[in-house]
């Protein structure tokens, strides 16, 4: 029976990546039959492939499922944790694969988050590469001064490394509250609030309101559904895989 590189099956199976596939391997947290893989092994659907411990599936086959959800507050983006705080994952139900968050949203944040058991797709949305924007809605405790919103549309060295040039817009202008619109076009962890943060600006509230053209509209904070066809191929787009 053919063999397929282990990288594939993982990638395949909506885990991850091929590259963050090839570093699991390389870190010896998957096994086939038991026994600790590495780089370059295969397996075939006889054997036994496990990550973590946890056994997945390889089918090219099976069907594929691209979910957008309005992530709460108080939800971590973790299909489980360690310190029983309460996951994204548990307000998933009725879906036949197990998908996985395509991206994050930490906990105190909230908001448009896309779950998918398709690796590439997931890969193709994630990839620096690809500079898919992602709009918030930011809500800070104070006023905002002309200086900094220019800081933070050029620009602002955070983690010793100067972010892209972000679109800012003002939507709610008062003493001791401001709401403003902040379009990137990168993913750094917990990039908007460091952002922020840099310029003197406390957060209070952080909402994603939109991934490329991927709006989250009405839904309901708490809910999920599936992606329609039109709002997949315009994902697909923006990501560049339409010209592929």
């Amino acid at each position: 029976m053919e063999k397929i590189r282990l990288q594939k099956i993982i990638s395949q199976s909506g885990i991850c990546s091929r590259r963050k596939a090839e570093e699991l391997i390389s870190q010896g947290r998957v096994k086939v039959n038991g026994r600790i893989a590495g780089l370059g092994d295969g397996a075939s659907a006889k054997d036994v492939v496990t990550v973590d411990g946890e056994r997945i599936y390889y089918s090219d086959k099976r069907e594929k499922y691209y979910i957008m959800l309005n992530k709460p507050r108080g939800y971590v983006t973790t299909m489980s944790d360690e310190l029983d705080r309460k996951c994204v994952t548990e307000l998933l139900s009725d879906i036949p694969e197990r998908v996985y968050p395509v991206g994050r949203l930490d906990r105190n944040s909230e908001g448009l988050l896309l779950f998918t058991n398709d690796g590439k797709f997931a890969n193709d949305i994630m990839h620096p590469s690809r500079h898919i924007s992602k709009t918030y809605r930011v809500t800070v405790h104070s006023s905002v001064n002309d200086e900094q919103l220019v800081s933070l549309e050029e620009g602002i060295v955070i983690d010793g490394k100067k972010t892209l040039p972000a679109t800012v817009n003002v939507l709610v202008q008062e003493p001791e509250r401001t709401v403003i619109q902040i379009v990137i076009r990168e993913g750094r962890n917990r990039q908007i609030r460091k952002m922020c943060e840099a310029v003197g600006l406390e957060v209070v509230r952080l909402k994603r309101t939109a991934i490329g053209p991927l709006k989250l509209g009405m839904l309901k904070p708490g809910t999920y559904r599936e992606l329609t066809s039109e709002e997949l191929r315009a994902l697909r787009n923006a990501a560049g895989e339409g010209r592929k």
